[in-house]
């Protein structure tokens, strides 16, 4: 029998032969590649691939090596065989190179993205994930590759954009996918999106269509294995030599910092506000207190409801007692001063004519330094100390990078437009109303005529601001920078035409404005950059909200349009620029008055207006301010007169003497500024505005009090007309030196200010109150002396040479106000009821206005300095509506520091290998907290684009005969051979030597890091022994939106906190890092932007408000302690009553919306000085009363001394004051009629009301030597000469 054995192995050895048959068959027949090669070129210059249906070819050595630089993993296992030949591995490159340019500085990202572009181009395994979707034929009848679809994994996709997501820009502060997700901003922008947006064929960048095919982890697909390569986190290190993203890139890179603080809580008790509590509880305390001491604890034989003036004197008793050495010493000082003025008044009554000529002589010679006077407008020397932080920082600003461009912008407002709405294949879509064609044709028209505008020569383009043109070219209108949306159609009104169909829907240009107000990097305007939508447009966000990459600006109600024209910190250099503002200005006021359409609200400003508009409204006011003082003169001259009867009035008037002593303060205010001029202290127009009114309110009160004593003066037998007047001045002068030496010191002292327009006014205040006290002491005497000598001849008032009948009716000296005060106003007002709810209703108002003065807001409002039919006010209010973006703010870097070195190089950037609390990394997670830091966008870094730059070589080029700098684009040029070290940045050499190149080379697309668009004035350097220096730079961000005064100064607080974090940062890093002490505290950050100068003072505002009062409060207690004799009771009623009156004003303005700022400072301070003159002679007066006790010397004092005050000071005021209430200016409205009348309301309660009570409980004792000295005085001195009538 045969074995079957053989059979079955011969069985075996066919199928086996069969199989490797027909796996050869198999293998021949596979398509591992779907193209191969290049065989055509599109309009974009792009190339497209041919289609190969067969297997990987091996690549040459060439190829390999360009492999290397972007898709080295390809290469592993010695693999070298791929599906595309050497000239797509270049192209790839290339092609890689434009997203490099953004995404580089994170490798994580950047290496995610490319592995699948490496896959799906050069993958020998292509046919895997991808297949052909389309063809076309070339020129020559070839078939190439114009769509395919590519297969990838969800997961991939997701992971690769969760990568990238947080990638910055630091040219712009924004995110690289604000530039890379099409029509798309960062915050719209999704995995999907982004990759359909890198596929897109109608880009300009992508060579033919990818439609991306996304597959979920778990589907199975049985045609396609999905493209899946492995991804790193962004905060995870590709390799040993490229580390994890920075913080900046990579949220998860960042350092923990300690969590958000909560919003502070307002501060209550019992849940209600604290101050209220805590000053009803001191209330309520206080005035317990008080009323059990005046009716429990007391008796009082003056108390009763029958007061009356008794005038009793003191006993003997009481005279006779022993001394202290304090009022020995007061009583011989108030004798020395009484004798002095005796003397000196008796001496110039006697010469009036010598007097009058020499003080005219004396006014002249001081008045003519007037025309040496030099007035300042501009508004930062008026409110920043020259040598304030701010200003400081401001000089060194303008001077090493030029100051801010300066700014021409239109508001331009939709009225009575609807709204559009547009139908897409995405659903409808709602426009604002500026977005109608004909609104925008007329806008077009409008910017277009300001273009062309010629101001003796001079056109927008030889002034305006234009980074991207070259440095020395003379420029076209196309340069300049000019942020309208009509840049994103090229300033082309045929553009408006363009339609096309999509899917049944019409495109037309409101499509194209969405698209560019998405992403405004895709509708570059002419000047070759930009136009952001934020400041092109306005109306479009909700008061409170902020800029959001979800902000819908297409529903803008507001077009702007801003010019920017070059700033000169030499004002010489200005002349041409103002020049054209002068002329835009012009041209938009006519056209607004008589051009512009029926539906627009126009808007404008230009940078010189506010200055202007600021000196116009000083000289509209002017008139105001005259009727003002008029009326204040008229009062004057007619109430100075004692009129007994009607054939009299002429002769009893003194309104030749009243006009005289209106001119005598208005002398001492001329002198006052004279004398400065020849000095050279600048004036302000506030020194002009309120001095006089100062003046007038010291000086009027004083010539009341000495005319009207005369006019109740009794001569004595033998006593000539002189010695008389001369007895008058011993006994007023006193009370006169005192009220003008406090003041004047108080004006002194506050002289120490700081802020120049509060510095400037003190001064001249107080010279010209010391002024006017001379001359009331020498000239006003002499003429009064003369006007008396009028009267007792019976000449007539003005008209001097005609003589009237003598009188036959007896002389009475008291008049209806005197009489008044006396037998009606001061018995109320001592009755112990009414004294004691006097004391409690102010008690009440001072705790009130204690309670509520903390709530007072810092700050001007803009709109309050512009008169109220300026364009600028009109500009302010509907920028204030339209506002939607916050301010550039520049951080500063200056000092000694060696950017060569890379260790410093990391204390400042914030891309790869930047150190955790870097420069610009802090600003970075500031930036993270805008609700708190209001840095709404994180810094731009020259130096991190700096590195960028360097690392494509084709960027850097240089001119082969001379080695100078050359444009990347120009052909003509060799790369720069830019030597790195081992983080792949430039060595030192190489660092010094191609700087200038970067700052110079004009981005684009191949090259957009380049750095003369963004940082060509951001980097000063200097070229010295050691290399290139570089001296300050800056790195700049924006504000949040910023709108009320609070917000302004709060960020200039904020911006400070954080750059002397980074300050302390750098000096302690560098001088660990072995860097000389010296040198290192050279090195410093601080942040600029423009608002800042006029915001600072506001950071310090209570602190200097409180410094001011409480220096000029001491001032006056001091003066007033020495003059009254050493008396310390009298000098602390005084310091009461006055700071009462400046807190219970401190409530008025809180209630009245007047807010604190300089302005309402120096009204503050003259709040001090005139409210010495309602008390301080009253004061006087109670301290010389010879009655009992002290309710009756507060009676004497107060009917002796009422009429003056209420007459001298409250309605001369009064009358002047109401007439502030018409004026045009707003800030005449609110800072001088609102704070004038409440000085003078409520000084004259507290003088008239408050304070005589106030005398009765605490007034000084009466002094035995002040006694002695008045039992021994002559019976005709008995009654007072300190009391007015009307």
């Amino acid at each position: 029998m045969i074995s079957p054995a053989p059979l079955r192995s011969t069985s075996f050895r066919v199928q086996l032969l069969f199989s490797a048959v027909l796996f050869t068959l198999i293998q021949l027949s596979k398509q591992d590649c779907v193209w191969y090669g290049v065989c055509n070129t599109n309009a974009f210059q792009h190339s497209q691939n041919c289609p190969y249906n067969g297997t990987a070819i091996e690549m040459p050595q060439a190829g390999l090596d360009l492999l290397k630089e972007r898709c080295g993993f390809l290469l592993q296992n010695n693999e070298n065989k791929y599906c595309c030949d050497t000239e797509q591995v270049k192209i790839l490159n290339k092609n890689v190179k434009l997203a490099g340019n953004f995404l580089d500085r994170c490798p994580s990202c950047m290496e995610n993205l490319v592995r699948h572009i490496c896959e799906f181009t050069c993958s020998p395994k292509q046919s895997e994930f991808m297949h052909v979707a389309a063809t076309e034929k070339n020129k020559t009848g070839g078939s190439y590759i114009s769509a395919v679809d590519l297969h990838v994994s969800t997961d991939y996709i997701n992971k690769t954009y969760k990568s990238c997501s947080q990638v910055s820009v630091p040219q712009t502060g924004q995110l690289a996918f604000d530039l890379m997700c099409g029509s798309y901003p960062a915050s719209r922008c999704n995995p999907t999106k982004w990759f359909n947006f890198m596929g897109d064929a109608t880009s300009p960048y992508v060579p033919f269509q990818i439609t991306y095919i996304q597959h979920e982890p778990k589907s199975n697909s049985k045609e396609f294995k999905p493209l899946g390569p492995p991804t790193i986190p962004c905060n995870q290190a590709v390799s040993s030599e490229l580390p994890a993203c920075s913080c900046s890139d990579c949220e998860k890179s960042c350092p923990q910092g300690p969590p958000e603080p909560p919003p502070p809580e307002p501060f209550k008790i019992f849940g209600l506000d604290a101050y209220l509590v805590i000053m009803a509880a001191v209330f309520f305390v206080g005035v317990l207190v008080f009323l059990m001491g005046s009716f429990l604890f007391t008796q009082g034989s003056s108390l009763d409801e029958n007061f009356q003036i008794d005038g009793n004197d003191v006993t003997d008793d009481m005279a006779y007692r022993d001394d202290s050495y304090f009022e020995k010493l007061g009583a011989r000082t108030e004798t020395f001063l009484e004798q002095f003025f005796t003397k000196w008044g008796t001496f110039f009554a006697s010469n009036p004519w010598m007097t009058l000529v020499a003080g005219a002589c004396l006014v002249v010679v001081l008045g003519y330094g007037v025309s040496h006077i030099n007035i300042t407008t501009d508004p930062v020397k008026l409110w920043a100390s020259p040598n304030s932080k701010s200003r400081l920082e401001r000089e060194f600003f303008d001077t090493k990078f030029e100051p801010f461009y300066r700014l021409e912008q239109i508001i331009i407002k939709a009225v009575d437009l609807p709204q559009i709405v547009h139908n897409t294949s995405n659903g409808p879509i709602t426009f604002g109303p500026v977005f109608d064609r004909e609104f925008l044709t007329n806008v077009l028209y409008l910017q277009e005529g300001i273009k062309k505008l010629n101001a003796n020569g001079t056109t927008l383009k030889d002034i305006c601001f234009a980074p991207l043109s070259e440095d020395g070219n003379a420029l076209e209108d196309s340069n300049c920078v000019v942020q309208s949306i009509w840049g994103y159609f090229q300033d082309d009104i045929e553009r408006l035409d363009d339609e096309e169909e999509d899917g049944g829907f019409n495109v037309t240009y409101l499509d194209a404005l969405f698209q560019c107000t998405s992403n405004p990097y895709l509708c570059l305007a002419p000047y070759g950059g930009p136009v952001d939508p934020a400041i092109a447009l306005g109306g479009f966000l909700r008061a409170g909200d902020q800029l959001t990459g979800n902000t819908k600006y297409e529903l803008a109600n507001a077009l702007i349009l801003t010019f920017l024209v070059k700033n000169h910190h030499n004002r010489t250099d200005l002349h041409r620029a103002l020049e054209w503002e002068k002329m835009f200005v012009e041209f938009m006021t006519n056209y607004t008055s008589h051009n512009k359409s029926k539906h627009m609200d126009i808007a404008f400003t230009s940078e010189r207006s506010i200055e202007d508009e600021l000196n116009r409204e000083s000289q509209s006011d002017v008139l105001t301010i005259l009727v003002s003082y008029l009326i204040m003169f008229m009062y004057i001259a007619i109430s100075l007169g004692h009129v007994k009867e009607f054939k009299r009035v002429f002769i009893d008037s003194k309104i030749t003497l009243g006009i005289g002593g209106v001119i005598i303060v208005l002398a001492s205010v001329v002198s006052s500024v004279g004398l400065f001029g020849y000095i050279g202290v600048p004036a302000t127009l506030i020194i002009v505005e309120v001095i006089p009114f100062l003046v007038l309110a010291v000086g009027v009160d004083n010539i009341f009090i000495l005319v009207q004593t005369h006019q109740r003066d009794q001569r004595k037998p033998n006593e000539t007309l002189e010695q008389q007047i001369g007895r008058i001045l011993g006994r007023v002068g006193p009370s006169m030196l005192l009220t003008s030496l406090s003041e004047s010191f108080c004006f002194f002292l506050g002289g120490l200010s700081d802020m120049p327009a509060v510095r400037a006014f003190a001064l001249y205040a107080g010279v010209a109150l010391i002024i006017d006290f001379l001359l009331q002491i020498t000239c006003f005497v002499s003429l009064f002396t003369l006007d008396t000598k009028r009267k007792e001849e019976n000449r007539m008032d003005i008209c001097c040479f005609v003589k009237g009948k003598k009188s036959d009716s007896i002389a009475n000296s008291e008049g209806l106000l005197y009489k008044f005060f006396k037998s009606v106003y001061v018995p109320f007002l001592m009755k112990k009821i009414v004294r004691v709810g006097v004391m409690v209703i102010f008690f009440a108002w001072l705790c009130f206005s204690i309670a509520i003065a903390p709530k007072i807001d810092i700050g001007l409002d803009q709109e309050l300095a512009m008169p109220e039919d300026s364009f600028v006010l009109h500009y302010f209010q509907s920028l204030n509506e339209n506002l939607n973006i916050g301010p550039p703010v520049y951080f500063v870097l200056k000092g000694d520091l060696s950017y060569t070195n890379s260790s410093v190089q990391n204390l400042v950037c914030a891309g790869r290998y930047c150190n955790d609390d870097s420069v610009l990394t802090q600003i970075y997670l500031a930036s993270r907290h805008s609700n708190q830091t209001y840095i709404a966008r994180p810094a731009s870094s020259w130096l991190d684009d700096y590195f960028d730059w360097s690392s494509t070589q084709s960027c850097c080029k240089f001119n082969p005969s001379n080695g100078s700098f050359c444009p990347h684009q120009d052909t003509s040029c060799t790369n720069c051979n830019i030597s790195k070290n081992s983080i792949q940045r430039p060595d030192e050499k190489s660092f010094d030597k191609y700087l200038p190149f970067f700052l110079k080379d004009n981005p684009d697309d191949s090259c957009a890091k380049a750095g003369h668009a963004a940082y060509g004035s951001a980097v000063r350097y200097a070229n010295g022994k050691k290399g290139l220096n570089v001296e300050a730079s800056y790195f700049m961000g924006y504000h949040t939106i910023l709108k009320t005064s609070a917000d302004y100064f709060l960020a200039l607080e904020s911006a400070r906190k954080i750059s002397a974090n980074i300050t302390q940062m750098l000096q302690g890093r560098l001088m660990s890092n072995g860097v000389p002490i010296e040198s290192a505290l050279t090195v410093e950050v601080f942040p600029y932007s423009v608002f800042y100068v006029f915001y600072e003072q506001y950071l310090t505002m209570w602190s200097d408000t409180l410094q001011s009062m409480g220096i000029s409060v001491l001032s006056i207690f001091v003066v007033t302690f020495v003059l009254m004799g050493f008396d310390v009771h009298s000098a602390l009623v005084v310091v009461i009553t006055i700071t009462m009156i400046v807190v219970n004003l401190g409530g008025l303005m809180y209630y009245w919306n007047i807010s604190l700022n300089a302005v309402s400072l120096v009204n503050l301070v003259m709040a001090v000085g005139i409210s010495v003159e309602f008390c301080s002679h009253l004061v006087h007066s109670f301290s010389t009363s010879k009655s009992v006790s002290q309710i009756d010397r507060a009676a004497d004092s107060l009917s002796k001394m009422g009429s003056s005050i209420f007459s001298g000071i409250t309605l001369t005021k009064f009358a002047g004051i109401l007439v502030l209430a018409f004026a045009k200016s707003q800030i005449f409205q609110v800072f001088y009629f609102r704070m004038y009348l409440g000085i003078v309301v409520i000084g004259a309660a507290h003088g008239l009301i408050f304070l005589p009570v106030l005398l009765s409980y605490i007034g000084a004792p009466v002094s035995n030597a002040r006694l002695r000295y008045h039992s021994q005085a002559a019976a005709a001195d008995h009654e007072t000469a300190l009391a007015g009538i009307l």
